[in-house]
């Protein structure tokens, strides 16, 4: 198949899925079309939302109806890396054996992902950066595609342990849960409390995705919207000579390169879902919020007067 008639087939596929999706998940659209995007970008992503906005619901739906294996687990306090990886154990005949962890799976929930302490943290993404993990010497590697949708709660402080910036910056996209509206929660409300349940197929298989990211890394980008892309993300750096006064004014550190390199691979997958072949400014745009909302850093002048991490982005355009 052409690369021109992938793409036709990429839009047709993505509109049945979000159709899937659908079935299940009341809304959320901007939600659902971020996860999607970071699935094909072959990226990661952090859910940041208050409990019961069917979060893992969201990435159990979508798990299905993409037809990839799907695991949960539950961020304690007291989980050990052996508890995500798998550990070594002594069989019968005192040889020892790997048993699998949860992370040998293709989506990974990593619900509450900011109630561990960081050397958990830091063993998930070991694994998200390399797509391997290594336990007792030997080298494992994961199944592709392989995708981490760390899920974060912001109102709970006390006992918590906040992912430092340089491991926030492996996700690709930090994406915002909202309330629902009136007439959706309605809507959740009427479909969740009877005793009908609605069946999501699969529409792809573990190859087709790899096939798909493979296809939109090879869309060809224009430089000057590469250009723009890495303009954008000059901008969020109050050292730099083409940042404005109103970001030295509220951030204190912008975005690192590989908020440039997301921006083009989001945007690319931006495009190819909507049918074009090339990348344009619009579509560095569409993506620039949930890409950029967590590497950059506020100020306390920010918080005082009310400056949200979206408000500055949009100054950046």
């Amino acid at each position: 198949m052409s690369d021109v008639a992938a793409i036709q087939n990429l839009v047709q596929k993505q509109k049945e899925l979000k159709q899937e999706i659908a079935k299940i998940i009341v809304g959320q659209e901007e939600v659902v079309n971020q996860i999607v995007l970071s699935i094909f970008s072959g990226g990661h992503a952090l859910l940041v939302g208050v409990p019961g906005l069917a979060k893992t619901l969201m990435v159990n739906t979508i798990s299905q109806a993409l037809g990839l294996d799907f695991k949960r687990i539950q961020f304690t306090p007291d989980l050990m890396p052996s508890d995500i990886l798998g550990s070594e154990i002594l069989d019968e005949s005192r040889n020892f054996k790997f048993l699998k962890g949860p992370i040998f799976s293709n989506i990974i929930l990593a619900d509450e992902i900011n109630r561990t302490p960081p050397k958990t943290q830091a063993a998930l993404l070991e694994a998200m950066q390399e797509k391997s993990v290594t336990i007792a010497g030997q080298h494992h590697k994961l199944d592709l595609p392989f995708f981490v949708l760390a899920t974060q709660n912001p109102i709970e402080q006390e006992g918590t342990y906040p992912l430092p910036e340089a491991q926030l910056d492996r996700f690709m996209f930090a994406i915002k849960l909202d309330y629902p509206s009136f007439a959706e929660e309605v809507q959740v409300v009427k479909s969740t409390t009877n005793d009908f349940s609605e069946q999501v197929n699969p529409l792809f298989t573990a190859q087709e995705i790899i096939d798909f990211q493979h296809l939109i890394r090879r869309i060809p980008v224009a430089d000057n919207v590469i250009e723009y892309a890495v303009t954008l993300v000059s901008k969020t750096r109050p050292d730099n000579a083409l940042s404005n006064d109103f970001i030295k004014n509220y951030l204190d550190w912008g975005a690192g390169p590989r908020a440039s390199q997301n921006l083009i691979l989001a945007a690319k997958t931006h495009a190819a879902l909507n049918g074009k072949f090339s990348p344009d400014i619009e579509d560095v745009q569409a993506v620039a919020t949930g890409i950029l909302r967590h590497r950059i850093i506020k100020n306390y002048k920010a918080d005082a007067e009310g400056i949200s991490e979206e408000m500055i982005i949009k100054k950046l355009f």
